[in-house]
């Protein structure tokens, strides 16, 4: 449930040196969708405002037939790989210079649908945990390397419909209250970290609309709310911040082509709806955004064992690198 990296728009210079000195550690690369990017950036050509990152969030971790699910349980594990040679200003601008980032991470995923009726659904809770290798790797900030367990993700309340119809098709739902808390690998002394050091409010409606034989259109819908940090990076000098609120979704439209084998057009965004804070002061422009398109594969070799293949290609990006994202999900369930 996861992704993505925003950037802090400036700094005074005693926090970027203390950044720089943190590039000491340098043992991995960076998890795009699933876990926190706590980074300390300056971008001299932005107006001076301070920017913290957005937690981690699922950005085309799902996609079709997403909401397609019976009471049982179910596993998954979602292996994913993002690439990014260049970074977007609040205004969707180039930065200049050599920018990169390059991430690997592995989500597990597991959840449990009951025979307990809700509100005409089945009662459903799940759990979600990752573990990731970081590396952001820009010429504006710190060059910085780690890697770790991530927060984990908890959703004690969550229903999903079966047995619904729309224009006499056949309409599956689910909704679920995900919370992510602050367990993962984190110190305020180094600038990127796979903990984020705050709880996430992220619940999501998502649904499936089999509308035909072959072919089926799907969509996630998430909400986002974080508390503030406390303790942020040492090297920024402040005493909080506060990722803002935002938006995101994913989607796709798929056919079956095969017995076996669909397709897909999948895309996921990320809109962010409130500024991020730095000492409960609200950043004018700090807020990120990404769209991103790409196709899809799926292959279902057994009766209860579905592999998915998804990538995509971002554009419309704001104060966020700008890549692209390989997502492998192997589901499994009983």
């Amino acid at each position: 449930m996861t992704p993505g990296p925003e950037i802090v728009d400036a700094i005074q210079d005693p926090a970027l040196a203390a950044a720089q000195n943190c590039d000491e550690s340098r043992t991995g690369t960076w998890p795009r969708n699933l876990l926190a990017l706590t980074c300390a950036l300056m971008l001299s050509s932005l107006p001076a405002a301070a920017q913290v990152s957005l937690p981690p969030v699922n950005l085309g971790l799902t996609s079709f037939e997403d909401a397609i699910a019976f009471p049982g349980w179910l596993v998954e594990e979602i292996p994913n790989y993002y690439h990014a040679s260049e970074w977007k200003d609040g205004q969707g601008n180039r930065i200049s210079g050599a920018n990169g980032l390059n991430s690997a991470s592995a989500l597990t995923h597991v959840a449990y649908i009951s025979n307990k009726r809700v509100l005409g659904g089945f009662y459903a809770v799940e759990a979600l945990v990752a573990v990731a290798n970081v590396h952001p790797d820009t010429s504006f900030g710190p060059n910085f390397r780690t890697s770790g367990i991530g927060d984990l993700t908890l959703a004690p309340l969550g229903i999903q419909w079966t047995n619904t119809k729309l224009a006499g098709k056949p309409f599956f739902g689910r909704v679920m209250f995900d919370f992510v808390v602050p367990t993962g690998k984190y110190s305020d002394w180094q600038p990127v970290n796979t903990g984020n050091n705050v709880v996430s409010f992220n619940p999501y409606y998502a649904f499936t609309f089999v509308a035909s034989d072959k072919l089926e259109i799907s969509a996630r819908l998430h909400y986002l709310w974080n508390s503030v940090n406390d303790q942020p990076f040492a090297g920024l000098g402040f005493k909080s911040v506060q990722p803002g609120q935002a938006f995101h979704q994913n989607f796709a439209v798929s056919c079956k082509v095969a017995k076996a084998v669909r397709v897909a057009l999948n895309g996921y965004a990320l809109e962010q709806i409130t500024d991020n804070k730095v000492n409960a002061v609200p950043q004018p422009d700090s807020g990120g955004r990404v769209i991103a398109l790409g196709p899809g594969m799926e292959l279902h070799p057994a009766k209860s064992f579905w592999i998915y293949l998804n990538s995509y290609f971002e554009m419309d990006v704001r104060n966020r690198s700008q890549g692209m994202t390989y997502v492998l999900r192997l589901s499994k369930t009983f």
